[in-house]
């Protein structure tokens, strides 16, 4: 399988590279303007070589599916075995569609999900999944051991029914609030089949794609929760009509996304310094791709739209290193510098090679100069530097009754 964007390769195998990156294998950084915004070749849609560019208006999506992909595929729970198997797929042919969800795309020496190829960014390989775990983690720590902060069913565990987690990944939110809430069914959906095979029995998962229409019915979950999401969502305010649309009166919605784009505890970080030239090329091809990586500062005010009321905002830091004082703090960002380190390449390999328009050399160079300064301890507040970290946001509101 090939994306479109391999029909632009040159003779020697590489893609296009935007003119404002650093490239330290070829250039002084020096020659760069690293306060002028990224600029990007225009990006093919399709397989053809003679494609017309897309507009700038339109939500760019970098690899597409193929035209036999049913969008609508699921991937259903047995009722007496909670963990999925190809048996429990709908459709004549079973073992055809369960075998095809797991024909993993590998790229670049990673592995991606194969239904809906491209919509994510992520690989769903064992590397990446432990980095997903470890963020659940972290969560935790954030949440002072809390797996959300919605008031849902006004604290009485008993009075929760139904639980829709999107984009589930591993499965671990989903499993531990099926433990938490007992009474409860838990539905996890994503992607990728990546989830353990042995879960409560209350739990359950279900291969999606969340940007198409639900096919979920109306006010079915008592709580819809949302986690990392930033780069996934094409349109944000259609996604969250389905979430309306599929809440019981009185029922929550939470969302919880960090930055991407490391900001300094004092805010006087010179403008050409590495963290800015990182935080304007992501943020830069997430606009460029239809996806925004901005959603953690957004969720409110799209939240509210919807028509959610009792709408909170809670706000949190994720230190970069371990240079806080405060004991949660510097746990956080030892952890936070840990992910950081080795998921580095796997959140931006992808979006580089593909909207991006970078030759996997190029791409990785890039990557290694982000590696390079999270280990700088200049970068921590030490030797007359800057201490570093990323925001974060939990949103959540009520579907009025």
């Amino acid at each position: 399988m090939s994306s479109g964007a391999d029909e632009d390769r040159d003779d020697a195998g590489n893609l296009p590279i935007f003119s404002n990156t650093i490239d330290p294998t070829t250039q002084d950084e020096m020659d760069i303007d690293p306060t002028a915004p990224p600029v990007f070749p225009p990006v093919i849609f399709g397989t053809s070589s003679h494609s017309e560019p897309l507009s700038a208006a339109h939500p760019l999506l970098a690899f597409q599916p193929h035209d036999n992909q049913d969008p609508h595929a699921l991937f259903y729970a047995d009722d007496h075995d909670s963990a999925y198997d190809s048996a429990s797929l709908l459709g004549d042919d079973t073992d055809t569609l369960a075998s095809f969800i797991t024909d993993y795309r590998y790229e670049n020496g990673r592995r991606y999900h194969s239904f809906r190829d491209g919509a994510y960014w992520g690989p769903n390989d064992d590397r990446q999944n432990e980095l997903v775990d470890l963020a659940h983690h972290m969560y935790l720590i954030t949440l002072d051991g809390n797996l959300h902060l919605a008031p849902i069913a006004d604290g009485v565990k008993g009075n929760v029914h139904e639980i829709l987690d999107i984009g589930t990944g591993t499965g671990i939110w989903a499993i531990d609030m099926a433990d938490e809430y007992p009474c409860a069914r838990v539905t996890g959906t994503d992607l990728s089949p990546i989830q353990p095979d042995f879960v409560p029995p209350n739990c359950s998962f279900e291969i999606d794609d969340v940007t198409l229409e639900w096919t979920f019915p109306d006010d079915r979950f008592d709580f819809i929760h949302i986690r990392e999401l930033f780069g996934c969502i094409p349109d944000w305010d259609f996604f969250l009509q389905q979430a309306w649309r599929c809440l019981k009166p009185g029922g929550w919605v939470e969302i919880v996304e960090h930055s991407v784009w490391p900001v300094s505890e004092d805010g006087d970080v010179p403008a050409n310094h590495f963290y800015n030239t990182w935080g304007r090329t992501v943020e830069g091809l997430g606009e460029r791709w239809g996806k925004t990586f901005c959603i953690w500062r957004q969720s409110r005010e799209k939240v509210i739209a919807a028509g959610f009321t009792d709408v909170v905002e809670r706000r949190f830091k994720w230190p970069i290193g371990g240079w806080s004082v405060d004991p949660k703090m510097r746990e956080l960002g030892m952890w936070n510098q840990l992910r950081m380190m080795d998921g580095v390449e796997g959140f931006m390999l992808r979006i580089l090679t593909g909207p991006g328009g970078m030759s996997v050399q190029t791409a990785q160079a890039f990557l290694g100069r982000m590696k390079d300064e999270l280990r700088n301890p200049k970068n921590q507040g030490f030797q007359g530097g800057h201490a570093f970290y990323l925001d974060g946001s939990v949103v959540y509101g009520r579907k009025p009754l």
